[in-house]
């Protein structure tokens, strides 16, 4: 976990899917800036108290209290929001970063399947997009505690720009959520509302354990990893907290990889 150093003092963060993995590292990231953090979860209600006694323990960091919804559904995104308000007064940042993945060869893809990534990847995005752009309007520019009006960070993937096979819905949601991302700085860029995306690499989290796991799954995700080593959840959450800070005031309409290099290509080192 970074050294803190209060950047995200007296503002509150809502962080979906933050019951585990790096959802919970932005979490903890967030509050040991100083922000107040909204712990939102799906079906981890056990793992969501425990991020947030574990920043409730911490003297440096912010408040923090949990909240279930399914990003999916548009009443529980804005009953997310409603609680965030009514509990800390408002909503300085937004991580979306609530995602599932779930695999099929495409010719063998239920359109069920299909369909959920979607719902959850990319129109859950826009949910949280949306709530958060509605409260930044309302609440106004709130100068002494931070140059923007409002931070709006996605949480994307290295597959918003490599293909993947047997993935097409994950990858496809990754590839749209670039193109919301980048839609949403052009239109509110000017009122001083940032939106970018993070796009992390190999992480190592419960999602892929199966890829990581072992000690021959290690040696074969390395092989697409130039700087050999696999991320952590924390590698993600320390971007994160910077990323909704003022240091990062001018960065806006972007993805920032998280990826030890895997979007350049690592099989053409030795000329493919």
């Amino acid at each position: 976990m970074q050294k803190p150093n209060q950047r995200l003092l007296d503002q509150t963060c809502i962080v979906t899917g933050a019951s585990s993995g790096i959802g919970r590292a932005v979490a903890k990231s967030m509050a040991l800036e100083g922000a107040n953090v909204v712990i939102n979860y799906h079906s981890g209600k056990k793992e969501a108290e425990e991020v947030a006694d574990w920043i409730q323990k911490d003297p440096i960091c912010g408040d923090a209290i949990v909240f279930q919804c399914d990003v999916s559904k548009e009443k529980e995104v804005e009953a997310l929001f409603k609680k965030t308000v009514s509990h800390f007064g408002t909503v300085d940042v937004c991580v979306a970063n609530a995602g599932i993945q779930i695999d099929h060869p495409l010719h063998e893809m239920p359109l069920e399947a299909w369909q959920k990534v979607i719902d959850v990847n990319l129109t859950g995005q826009f949910l949280c997009a949306r709530e958060a752009i509605k409260e930044f309007l309302r609440r106004g520019m709130r100068r002494e505690i931070s140059k923007s009006l409002g931070k709006i960070i996605h949480m994307s993937s290295v597959h918003e720009e490599i293909p993947w096979a047997g993935h097409a819905n994950y990858a496809a949601s990754k590839g749209a959520l670039l193109m919301l991302m980048e839609s949403i700085c052009q239109e509110y860029a000017a009122k001083k509302i940032r939106c970018n995306s993070i796009a992390p690499g190999a992480i190592k989290t419960d999602i892929n354990k199966k890829t990581w796991g072992t000690a021959k799954g290690e040696e074969e995700l390395l092989k697409l990893i130039p700087y050999k080593r696999i991320g952590i959840p924390e590698d993600i959450g320390s971007v994160a907290s910077w990323l909704a800070s003022d240091e990062s005031e001018y960065i806006n309409g972007t993805t920032i990889f998280v990826d030890g290099g895997m979007t350049c290509y690592p099989g053409f080192a030795t000329n493919g």
